[in-house]
């Protein structure tokens, strides 16, 4: 990500202009999403899910090095953030956003993809190679609750997915978020950047929805085994790009990768300093180099 904010756009009004809507359907209901595509029309396939409780636009940093190395790169934020469609009442759940994503590449005619997912992006990419696992050339990882058992959600995320959550995220302000992601982050990033998160969430009173899309902690529980299979016995490339220093997903999810998955490639962005929960946001150069190699391979 460019750290330099210059005038003009700013750099999410920027991303968000680059972008387009599209209607979808998902579990028998149609939703509008917002949709970038970036790079040669024939370009490699790749599509790049975000996480909780940010957006598409996590990866502004990372898209320029991918398309300049030859890949057409698809981006979307999901159902319930950045500048999708933000029903209030909506029960929502990850097997939709799954739909979502199949609607997205079959409204684009995007066959076969390279998949990366950050964070609740994760469980949307398992339950994706659970459903179909050919349709996937080759899947890059970063930080996120790939086995239920490890997951460590953080003090804000377990009051929100409480009874109390609808309180707490009516309380919610963009001070209160700054210190939230400052608790995850492990590398300094500017304070328009967190802003910029900040402005995709709250759009449209984004941030009352946290408690509801927080039920993907169930979701992760429920569907466990179905999706550590699906990871685990995925026949392609696996590449894990990880910030041992989140203490939601850290140095001890990456243990048991290393255990379970000998196989698989892993960029652990160990530092000096260290990387925390959001590598695309925190050293998004070298997260872009890991992917480029990857993908080109």
């Amino acid at each position: 990500m460019n750290w330099e904010n210059g005038g003009g756009l700013s750099p999410l009004g920027e991303w968000i202009a680059g972008g387009r809507r599209l209607v979808v359907r998902g579990s028998g209901h149609e939703h509008t999403l917002f949709v970038r595509q970036d790079g040669p029309e024939d370009g490699r396939p790749v599509t790049l899910l975000h996480g909780f409780p940010t957006s598409s636009h996590d990866w502004a940093g990372v898209v320029p090095p991918l398309t300049e190395n030859g890949c057409r790169v698809t981006t979307l934020d999901l159902l319930g953030f950045g500048e999708s469609d933000k029903p209030r009442h909506h029960a929502y759940s990850l097997l939709e956003q799954a739909d979502l994503v199949q609607a997205v590449w079959k409204r684009l005619e995007i066959g076969t993809t390279a998949l990366v997912a950050h964070d609740y992006g994760v469980s949307v990419a398992q339950e994706l190679l659970a459903r179909d696992s050919s349709r996937i050339s080759s899947m890059a990882w970063l930080n996120g609750g790939l086995y239920a058992d490890l997951h460590r959600p953080v003090l804000v995320q377990r009051l929100l997915h409480s009874k109390l959550g609808p309180l707490l995220a009516r309380a919610m302000t963009e001070r209160r978020f700054h210190t939230s992601m400052r608790r995850v982050l492990a590398r300094p990033v500017p304070d328009w950047v967190l802003h910029d998160m900040w402005l995709s969430i709250a759009r449209a009173d984004g941030q009352l929805l946290a408690p509801r899309l927080l039920r993907y902690i169930d979701e992760r529980r429920q569907y466990g085994t179905r999706w550590s299979d699906a990871h685990e016995h995925y026949p392609g490339p696996t590449l894990f790009v990880w910030g041992p220093a989140d203490p939601i997903s850290g140095a001890h999810v990456i243990a048991r990768i290393r255990q379970r998955m000998p196989h698989a490639a892993v960029t652990e962005l160990a530092g000096p300093p260290p990387v925390g929960h959001y590598p695309q946001v925190e050293s998004p150069h070298e997260v872009a180099a890991a992917l480029v190699g990857f993908l080109a391979g």
